[in-house]
């Protein structure tokens, strides 16, 4: 808005991620007896009772379940998919360090059990401990490299902890396996992003839309136009927004995208229209009332400009709300009140570059060129080196 770098009111993309399924939910072996109890009958009625609880567990009855392995457990104190089963139950339920027992149980007799495995290491990533997520994982691919489910549960995990190159190296290697995994193309479009390679992200996002464009998930629509607004070729985002408001009209960051596209191509009272729409939903987002409030100042409508500042600052203090007020004094010809208000300002956020060229800019107008050169004088003795502040000098002088 002013050239400050400010916290986005959109997060960034595709944050609420893709989930691959459960792999538990996907694959029920044909034997669940787990039991070579040299009892036929007893093995028939442990399959059994564990295909009853891993029904349950399908259709999300998560209690019933439980009661169905527990009662293998009675007959069959270390049945593997009885303590799988469990696992997996308490997991459903996110009781992710009950759901550990369970399955370090079953590894206990039944070592190489790679449901056990593939349930303790999504535990560890649900918990956010990557690293112990990624070790288990790393043990099942010494045996089965070609495994994708798991290799893009590690790729992702190694892009959570931001080891790019083995991240990067793993996603590549499901692509050559499965070059139109939807899982490895959304991943690496998140870690070309998350190093603002944004012209990276976008090739993987647009291989990903181009797979199935009329049914292509909504956030890939999104993250295709924030890639275009950090590239600033705001008119190619555009249309991946639109076609995202026309599935939801009300979609927090496709509106946020229009109006910030618009704002980038100086379309003001475009980019009102959609901020307004945001407002509609969200009256008190003190950040989109000031972005609204800075396009009505850019129109030169400083009647709004100042109500939406002041609704933004009634909800609470925002500098860049009380910064727009402070420009709109200095556009309106009250430059005594703008200098006075971009000083107060300095007092509360001294390393903020912005300030001290706007206030400098104040005592330019007003043919004070000493103030001038002092104020950004004052900003270099703050240790921190601004090659706007340094410009702006050698103009002056």
């Amino acid at each position: 808005m002013f050239g400050i770098k400010k916290q986005e009111a959109v997060p960034g993309p595709l944050d609420e991620e893709m989930k691959e399924p459960d792999i538990q939910e996907i694959y029920v072996p044909d034997d669940l007896s787990g039991s070579d109890t040299g009892d036929s009958e007893l093995n028939e009625k442990i399959a059994e009772l564990s295909k009853i609880g891993y029904q349950f567990l399908k259709e999300g009855n998560i209690d019933d379940s439980k009661n169905s392995f527990e009662e293998v457990l009675r007959l069959d104190p270390n049945n593997n998919y009885a303590l799988v089963g469990l696992g997996d139950a308490m997991r459903k339920n996110h009781e992710y360090m009950k759901s550990i027992e369970y399955y370090n149980k079953c590894l206990e007799f039944h070592e190489n059990n790679n449901y056990a495995l593939f349930g303790l290491a999504d535990c560890y990533k649900a918990l956010n401990q990557y690293t112990k997520a990624i070790q288990i994982w790393e043990q099942y691919l010494k045996h089965d490299d070609k495994n994708i489910t798991v290799l893009t549960r590690v790729a992702d995990a190694y892009r959570k902890i931001r080891i790019f190159k083995r991240s990067k190296e793993i996603y590549l290697k499901v692509l050559e396996l499965e070059n139109t995994n939807p899982y490895a193309l959304i991943g690496l479009g998140h870690l070309h992003y998350d190093y603002k390679e944004y012209k990276e992200a976008l090739h993987y996002w647009t291989r990903m839309y181009n797979q199935n464009q009329d049914s292509c998930d909504i956030r890939v629509l999104t993250s295709l136009g924030n890639c275009h607004r950090k590239l600033k070729s705001y008119a190619e985002g555009i249309p991946y927004f639109n076609k995202a408001l026309e599935r939801d009209p009300v979609n927090f960051y496709a509106l946020f995208g229009m109006a910030d596209c618009y704002r980038g191509l100086n379309r003001q009272k475009e980019s009102i229209y959609f901020w307004n729409k945001i407002l509609d939903i969200d009256p008190e987002n003190k950040v989109i009332l000031t972005r609204a409030g800075d396009a009505y100042r850019n129109i030169c409508d400083y009647d709004k400009a100042k109500e939406y500042y002041n609704k933004a600052l009634d909800i609470d203090f925002d500098i860049y709300a009380a910064l727009g007020l402070a420009l709109l004094c200095k556009d309106e010809g009250k430059i005594d009140e703008a200098i006075d208000r971009l000083q107060n300002l300095i007092r509360g956020d001294r390393k903020n570059y912005r300030l001290y060229i706007d206030l400098a800019d104040c005592f330019l107008k007003i043919g004070q060129k000493a103030e001038a050169v002092t104020t950004l004088e004052e900003f270099q003795k703050c240790g921190i080196k601004s090659q706007a502040v340094n410009d702006m000098l050698d103009k002056i002088r």
